[in-house]
Protein backbone atom coordinates (compact mmCIF):
# COMPACT_ATOMS: atom_id res chain seq x y z
CA UNK A 1 0.00 0.00 0.00
CA UNK A 2 1.40 3.59 -1.25
CA UNK A 3 0.70 5.20 1.70
CA UNK A 4 2.19 8.76 3.84
CA UNK A 5 4.97 7.81 6.34
CA UNK A 6 2.92 9.79 8.59
CA UNK A 7 0.68 7.16 9.00
CA UNK A 8 3.20 4.47 9.42
CA UNK A 9 4.70 6.66 11.73
CA UNK A 10 1.63 7.42 14.10
CA UNK A 11 0.93 3.59 13.97
CA UNK A 12 4.30 2.58 15.32
CA UNK A 13 4.48 4.76 17.92
CA UNK A 14 0.44 3.76 18.77
CA UNK A 15 1.63 0.09 19.22
CA UNK A 16 5.10 0.82 21.00
CA UNK A 17 2.94 3.03 23.50
CA UNK A 18 0.25 0.19 23.70
CA UNK A 19 2.81 -2.46 24.57
CA UNK A 20 4.42 0.27 27.14
CA UNK A 21 1.57 1.02 28.56
CA UNK A 22 0.13 -2.33 29.28
CA UNK A 23 3.75 -3.57 30.16
CA UNK A 24 3.71 -1.01 33.13
CA UNK A 25 -0.15 -1.89 34.17
CA UNK A 26 1.74 -5.61 34.35
CA UNK A 27 4.16 -4.55 36.72
CA UNK A 28 6.59 -4.73 34.35
CA UNK A 29 6.33 -8.78 33.41
CA UNK A 30 9.07 -9.87 31.93
CA UNK A 31 7.09 -13.06 30.54
CA UNK A 32 3.91 -10.76 28.79
CA UNK A 33 7.29 -8.52 27.18
CA UNK A 34 8.70 -11.98 25.89
CA UNK A 35 5.61 -13.24 24.96
CA UNK A 36 4.00 -10.32 22.82
CA UNK A 37 7.47 -9.47 21.40
CA UNK A 38 7.44 -12.92 20.14
CA UNK A 39 3.91 -12.74 18.71
CA UNK A 40 4.98 -8.97 16.92
CA UNK A 41 8.03 -10.80 15.31
CA UNK A 42 5.81 -13.89 14.08
CA UNK A 43 2.72 -11.74 12.86
CA UNK A 44 5.44 -9.28 11.34
CA UNK A 45 7.00 -12.84 9.30
CA UNK A 46 4.05 -13.94 7.74
CA UNK A 47 2.61 -11.06 7.29
CA UNK A 48 5.24 -9.67 4.81
CA UNK A 49 5.38 -13.08 3.44
CA UNK A 50 1.99 -12.45 1.99
CA UNK A 51 0.08 -14.90 4.27
CA UNK A 52 -2.96 -12.83 4.69
CA UNK A 53 -3.29 -11.35 1.00
CA UNK A 54 -4.81 -14.44 0.18
CA UNK A 55 -8.05 -14.11 1.35
CA UNK A 56 -10.47 -16.18 -0.12
CA UNK A 57 -9.68 -19.69 1.90
CA UNK A 58 -11.43 -21.60 4.08
CA UNK A 59 -10.80 -21.30 6.61
CA UNK A 60 -10.06 -17.65 6.47
CA UNK A 61 -6.47 -17.25 7.27
CA UNK A 62 -7.30 -13.93 9.37
CA UNK A 63 -8.50 -15.84 12.06
CA UNK A 64 -4.68 -16.56 12.90
CA UNK A 65 -4.64 -12.87 13.78
CA UNK A 66 -7.53 -13.38 16.36
CA UNK A 67 -7.92 -16.83 17.46
CA UNK A 68 -4.78 -17.20 19.56
CA UNK A 69 -5.47 -13.81 21.49
CA UNK A 70 -8.69 -14.85 22.38
CA UNK A 71 -7.52 -18.65 23.27
CA UNK A 72 -4.88 -16.77 25.93
CA UNK A 73 -7.31 -14.45 27.04
CA UNK A 74 -9.47 -17.38 28.40
CA UNK A 75 -7.09 -19.27 29.28
CA UNK A 76 -6.21 -16.28 31.73
CA UNK A 77 -9.69 -15.93 33.14
CA UNK A 78 -10.04 -19.52 33.51
CA UNK A 79 -6.59 -20.27 35.31
CA UNK A 80 -5.52 -19.83 38.95
CA UNK A 81 -2.00 -18.48 37.68
CA UNK A 82 -4.03 -16.13 34.76
CA UNK A 83 -6.09 -15.09 37.49
CA UNK A 84 -3.28 -13.80 39.87
CA UNK A 85 -1.78 -12.70 36.72
CA UNK A 86 -5.40 -10.41 35.96
CA UNK A 87 -5.55 -9.58 39.60
CA UNK A 88 -2.64 -7.58 40.30
CA UNK A 89 -2.50 -5.78 36.95
CA UNK A 90 -2.86 -2.01 37.99
CA UNK A 91 -6.13 -0.52 36.97
CA UNK A 92 -5.50 2.87 37.11
CA UNK A 93 -2.99 2.46 34.48
CA UNK A 94 -5.17 0.05 32.13
CA UNK A 95 -7.74 2.77 31.96
CA UNK A 96 -5.59 5.34 31.07
CA UNK A 97 -4.54 2.41 28.13
CA UNK A 98 -7.67 3.10 26.24
CA UNK A 99 -6.67 6.74 25.27
CA UNK A 100 -4.52 5.20 22.59
CA UNK A 101 -7.59 4.67 21.26
CA UNK A 102 -7.83 8.25 19.96
CA UNK A 103 -4.27 7.62 17.35
CA UNK A 104 -5.91 4.45 16.17
CA UNK A 105 -9.29 5.95 15.12
CA UNK A 106 -7.06 8.65 13.44
CA UNK A 107 -5.15 6.06 11.66
CA UNK A 108 -8.55 4.37 10.61
CA UNK A 109 -9.36 7.60 8.75
CA UNK A 110 -6.27 8.33 7.41
CA UNK A 111 -6.47 4.70 5.79
CA UNK A 112 -9.84 4.89 4.48
CA UNK A 113 -8.96 8.54 2.49
CA UNK A 114 -6.42 6.06 1.20
CA UNK A 115 -8.88 3.80 0.39
CA UNK A 116 -7.68 0.73 2.44
CA UNK A 117 -10.30 0.30 4.79
CA UNK A 118 -14.25 0.97 4.58
CA UNK A 119 -15.46 4.37 5.41
CA UNK A 120 -18.15 2.61 8.16
CA UNK A 121 -14.44 1.50 9.96
CA UNK A 122 -14.03 5.35 11.17
CA UNK A 123 -16.30 7.67 13.09
CA UNK A 124 -17.35 9.24 9.92
CA UNK A 125 -19.02 5.14 9.55
CA UNK A 126 -20.37 3.14 12.35
CA UNK A 127 -17.20 3.25 14.56
CA UNK A 128 -17.68 5.31 17.80
CA UNK A 129 -15.20 3.94 19.86
CA UNK A 130 -13.24 7.45 19.66
CA UNK A 131 -15.87 7.84 22.81
CA UNK A 132 -13.37 5.50 24.83
CA UNK A 133 -10.36 7.30 23.87
CA UNK A 134 -11.57 10.61 24.70
CA UNK A 135 -13.09 9.74 27.94
CA UNK A 136 -10.40 7.21 28.99
CA UNK A 137 -8.44 10.32 30.80
CA UNK A 138 -11.27 11.83 31.99
CA UNK A 139 -12.84 8.39 33.73
CA UNK A 140 -8.94 7.93 34.91
CA UNK A 141 -9.13 11.21 36.67
CA UNK A 142 -12.15 11.59 37.92
CA UNK A 143 -12.44 7.84 39.03
CA UNK A 144 -8.67 6.95 40.48
CA UNK A 145 -7.55 10.47 40.91
CA UNK A 146 -10.40 12.17 42.42
CA UNK A 147 -12.31 9.24 43.49
CA UNK A 148 -15.50 11.00 42.64
CA UNK A 149 -16.86 8.08 40.27
CA UNK A 150 -18.24 5.02 41.82
CA UNK A 151 -17.60 1.73 41.05
CA UNK A 152 -21.04 0.97 39.08
CA UNK A 153 -20.31 4.01 36.57
CA UNK A 154 -16.59 2.85 36.28
CA UNK A 155 -18.28 -0.69 35.67
CA UNK A 156 -20.79 0.73 33.20
CA UNK A 157 -17.91 2.59 31.41
CA UNK A 158 -15.94 -0.45 30.81
CA UNK A 159 -19.24 -2.24 29.60
CA UNK A 160 -19.85 0.35 26.98
CA UNK A 161 -16.69 0.67 25.78
CA UNK A 162 -16.51 -3.18 25.36
CA UNK A 163 -19.12 -2.97 23.26
CA UNK A 164 -18.22 -0.40 21.10
CA UNK A 165 -14.95 -2.13 20.51
CA UNK A 166 -17.16 -5.46 19.42
CA UNK A 167 -18.94 -3.33 17.64
CA UNK A 168 -16.21 -2.10 15.12
CA UNK A 169 -14.17 -5.98 15.29
CA UNK A 170 -17.32 -7.14 14.15
CA UNK A 171 -17.64 -4.58 11.48
CA UNK A 172 -14.02 -4.98 10.46
CA UNK A 173 -14.06 -9.13 10.10
CA UNK A 174 -17.22 -8.41 7.85
CA UNK A 175 -15.82 -6.09 5.69
CA UNK A 176 -12.73 -7.72 4.90
CA UNK A 177 -12.53 -9.41 1.40
CA UNK A 178 -13.28 -12.99 2.50
CA UNK A 179 -15.85 -16.21 1.82
CA UNK A 180 -17.85 -14.04 5.25
CA UNK A 181 -18.02 -10.45 3.56
CA UNK A 182 -20.94 -8.69 4.51
CA UNK A 183 -20.18 -5.05 4.05
CA UNK A 184 -17.98 -2.53 2.22
CA UNK A 185 -17.77 -4.58 -1.16
CA UNK A 186 -17.20 -0.95 -3.20
CA UNK A 187 -14.17 -0.59 -0.39
CA UNK A 188 -13.17 -3.80 1.57
CA UNK A 189 -10.73 -3.86 4.42
CA UNK A 190 -7.81 -4.48 2.95
CA UNK A 191 -5.28 -2.37 5.00
CA UNK A 192 -5.49 -5.20 8.38
CA UNK A 193 -4.53 -7.98 5.53
CA UNK A 194 -1.06 -6.55 5.68
CA UNK A 195 2.10 -5.13 7.76
CA UNK A 196 2.07 -3.26 9.89
CA UNK A 197 -1.34 -3.02 10.09
CA UNK A 198 -2.19 -6.61 11.30
CA UNK A 199 -1.35 -5.61 14.46
CA UNK A 200 -4.22 -3.56 14.90
CA UNK A 201 -6.63 -7.61 15.25
CA UNK A 202 -3.37 -9.20 16.45
CA UNK A 203 -1.90 -6.61 19.49
CA UNK A 204 -4.05 -3.98 19.74
CA UNK A 205 -7.42 -4.98 20.10
CA UNK A 206 -5.86 -8.14 22.16
CA UNK A 207 -4.92 -5.96 24.45
CA UNK A 208 -7.61 -3.33 24.70
CA UNK A 209 -10.38 -6.53 25.38
CA UNK A 210 -8.01 -8.10 27.82
CA UNK A 211 -7.69 -4.34 29.62
CA UNK A 212 -11.26 -4.46 29.69
CA UNK A 213 -11.88 -7.68 31.09
CA UNK A 214 -9.41 -6.98 33.47
CA UNK A 215 -10.64 -3.80 34.94
CA UNK A 216 -14.23 -5.44 34.37
CA UNK A 217 -12.93 -8.22 37.03
CA UNK A 218 -11.02 -6.09 39.36
CA UNK A 219 -14.41 -3.63 40.08
CA UNK A 220 -16.15 -6.75 40.55
CA UNK A 221 -14.28 -8.90 43.41
CA UNK A 222 -11.31 -5.91 44.45
CA UNK A 223 -13.18 -4.04 46.78
CA UNK A 224 -10.50 -2.38 47.54
CA UNK A 225 -10.66 -0.37 44.19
Amino acid sequence: MDLPIYVYLVFGLTVFSAILLFYKATNFSKSFLTLIIVWIIFQTIISILGFYKIANTIPPRFGLLIIPPLILTIIRFNTKRGKQFIDNLNIKTLTLFHTLRIPVELVLYWLFIHKAVPELMTFEGRNFDIFSGVTAPLVYYFGFVRKSLSRNILLLWNFICLALLFNIAFNAILSLPSAFQQFAFDQPNIAILHFPFVLLPSVLVPLVLFSHLASIRQLLYNKNI
